[in-house]
């Protein structure tokens, strides 16, 4: 029986019931695979079929998978890893005449970091580039995946054995719009208590740091809207709906010609630092590896130019 089974499982009834599970919907499951809904429900239907085992249960308006389709899913995930495994070790047999690199980056690396893969690009014409940009909990989820080569982003993770390398610092600072009432002060952080702050969604590394930051300072702003783009965070402050504590480099082009100013606030800018991140386990082909030394000895080339002045920060 068991034989029987290994033999009639497919990839595609693997893969269906992983995406069903994961996004919980069939629909969203068919988006991602690049089929019908219709494929998807039949591949699953197989695939219990051939297990004698229900795979998902409905739960309201999602698919969660039962015990045994955890089983399957998670038999899915190191079968996925092992493909991987697989084509890069073929890809290693091809040198750097081929082959493609997936970089995830977190939402506050789109400041810098496509000029630095567009100069990897111009000097590895033949190479192809997947990009993939979100908050730090979606780049985190794929590098546990394999699904990318390496990533970029600020504070490495704890909980996955990781090879690391620093491009450069990253200061985050408090941004107001110019005409602000608290511009021009040197103020202590608990000034900013209830003072309207715009926030990054949950998930975001920026959002954790100026939580932690105000916990330890005893900042109690009121919270305004909640917006998951820096780039809409920053027309919001601009159109004085409130101030906003982000990266100095997403703001870097608004300071220098007047749209925002950095506020003087004591113990900013809070400093951390980019890195360039790889699982330890995961087999770089060899446009992986390059890519990734690439950006560990030349990243810091494409950061947005910082200084510091009298405590602040302003674009030189």
């Amino acid at each position: 029986m068991s034989e029987d089974l290994i033999r009639s499982l497919t990839i595609k009834q693997l893969r269906a019931l992983a995406a069903v599970a994961d996004s919980g919907a069939v629909s969203a499951a068919a988006r991602r695979l690049g089929v019908t809904p219709p494929a998807v429900t039949m591949q699953v239907q197989l695939l219990e079929a051939a297990t004698a085992l229900p795979l998902l249960d409905r739960s309201g308006d999602k698919f969660r998978p039962t015990d045994a389709g955890r089983e399957v899913v998670e038999a899915v995930t190191r079968i996925e890893s092992a493909i991987r495994d697989c084509v890069a070790a073929l890809e290693a047999m091809k040198g750097l005449e081929g082959g493609r690199v997936a970089v995830a980056i977190v939402s506050t690396a789109k400041y810098f970091a496509p000029m630095a893969l567009g100069a990897f690009a111009r000097a590895h014409p033949k190479v192809e580039l997947a990009l993939v940009v979100g908050n730090r909990m979606e780049v985190l989820n794929h590098l546990r995946g394999d699904q990318v080569d390496v990533a970029i982003m600020g504070r490495p993770p704890e909980d996955i054995e990781t090879v690391r390398t620093v491009i450069g610092d990253h200061p985050h600072i408090v941004v107001a719009p110019p005409d602000h009432p608290l511009v021009g002060q040197t103020l202590a952080p608990q000034a900013l208590s209830g003072h309207t702050f715009l926030m990054r969604e949950q998930g975001s590394g920026t959002r954790a740091l100026m939580e932690r930051l105000f916990a330890e300072e005893g900042v109690l702003p009121k919270i305004g809207m909640e917006i998951g783009s820096n780039e809409t965070i920053k027309q919001a402050v601009i159109a004085g709906l409130g101030l906003a504590f982000l990266s100095a480099h997403t703001v870097a082009a608004e300071i220098a010609d007047g749209r925002l100013t950095q506020l003087d606030v004591e113990r900013l800018p809070i400093m951390r630092q980019w890195h360039v991140v790889r699982r330890a386990g995961k087999r770089l082909t060899p446009p992986a590896a390059a890519m990734s030394s690439f950006l560990s000895e030349r990243g810091a080339e494409f950061l947005p130019r910082i200084e510091k002045k009298s405590g602040t920060v302003s674009t030189s």
